[in-house]
């Protein structure tokens, strides 16, 4: 299967129709070695408006395809989810840990590290995991 088809095979396994632009938006996020924000998608995809590129991002939060990630920086960051099905249960592969850069304002995705584990009282459910770690990147230390 090659990668067109296999995008748009992810994007139909979400209910998510699979139009040219929503193909540009995910194709664009799935190539990407860290997680991109808004203006970081529109810099990348100069044909498509920033409008547009929001609602696929919206769409693909919505039906689990991207997860948010609320690294600090005052701008949401967007990665794919790990899992290839449509469910709003966390996924465990998507309960990593992030790092983010606080030089380059990089954010990385840490999917070989688990997000802890926290004991919660009575009641309270868990919907999401935001486990952000701060600091400086390799290669914005390299450069010290």
């Amino acid at each position: 299967m090659n990668e067109h088809n296999e995008l748009e095979e992810r994007l139909l396994l979400h209910d998510i129709k699979p139009t040219a632009t929503r193909l540009l938006v995910f194709k664009a996020l799935y190539e990407s070695e860290d997680a991109m924000s808004l203006n970081d998608l529109e810099d990348a995809l100069v044909t498509v408006d920033k409008s547009t590129i929001f609602r696929s991002l919206s769409l693909f939060s919505q039906q689990h395809l991207v997860h948010e990630i609320d690294d600090g920086s005052g701008s949401v960051k967007y990665e794919p989810c790990c899992h290839d099905h449509n469910h709003e249960d966390v996924s465990d592969n998507d309960q990593h840990t992030h790092f983010f850069c606080t030089e380059c304002q990089h954010t990385y995705c840490l999917k070989g590290i688990s997000a802890p584990v926290v004991e919660l009282p009575n009641g309270f459910e868990v919907k999401g995991i935001n486990y952000v770690l701060k600091g400086i990147c390799p290669s914005c230390k390299a450069k010290k």
